[in-house]
């Protein structure tokens, strides 16, 4: 691992930047102060990563791309422009970020189609939400705050906040917490509970928010 010296101060103290040899960056990337790169990922043209990140061994982040403050990027994970992730989102391994709703090598004539000939279209990721491994998410999509998708699963539509999802296609079943374990629900009644924290939740029209303690 290569240390590269961030000249600015993070709480208080000079931090570092650690991009593996066999790692690629591009010379026009952005990395946040504690940000660390492993073997083989690559990180494209402007991509801007923000603070203490990690990103996995073979992992892709796209041209452009944004991701936030403390994100983890799982081994092969493949995060195509223009996808954003917002801070603490959680990418498990081989997870695919599309961006082409419509792909096509070639044009109606058989020509290899150019750059220039499709608009990519993006896939967001809300703060604090968590693709299991091998999730594939169908671009255009945003996937909610907080949110879970479980392994496998293959997202076609908006997730939304808190919502724990499973399978192909991706539905919903359940609800979780900041914590990330299903929430266990209050009686009969339209509010939600986690196990761990405490924290309440209401649900509203097929929707949830925490109650403010």
């Amino acid at each position: 691992m290569i240390a590269v010296t961030d000249h600015g101060l993070h709480n208080g103290l000079e931090s570092a930047i650690e991009i593996e040899g066999s790692a690629h960056v591009a010379s026009s990337a952005r990395l946040g102060v504690g940000t660390r790169i492993w073997h083989l990922a690559q990180i494209c043209e402007g991509a801007a990563l923000g603070r203490g990140c990690i990103v996995g061994r073979g992992a892709y982040v796209g041209p452009d791309v944004v991701v936030g403050d403390h994100v983890k990027i799982q081994n092969y994970a493949l995060v195509y422009a223009p996808a954003e992730l917002e801070d603490g989102v959680f990418i498990g391994p081989a997870v695919v970020l599309t961006n082409d709703p419509h792909p096509r090598a070639v044009d109606v004539e058989g020509r290899p189609k150019s750059v220039h000939e499709w608009e990519p279209v993006r896939v967001l990721v809300r703060k604090g939400a968590s693709l299991g491994a091998r999730v594939v998410c169908v671009a255009p999509v945003t996937i909610g705050r907080w949110a879970m998708v479980g392994a496998g699963a293959v997202v076609i539509s908006d997730v939304p906040d808190f919502a724990l999802m499973v399978g192909v296609p991706a539905r919903r079943v359940g609800w979780v917490g900041r914590a990330g374990v299903p929430l266990h629900r209050v009686e009969d009644s339209s509010v939600w509970r986690c196990p761990d924290t405490h924290q309440r939740y209401v649900e509203e029209g097929g929707l949830l928010r925490e109650i403010n303690s």
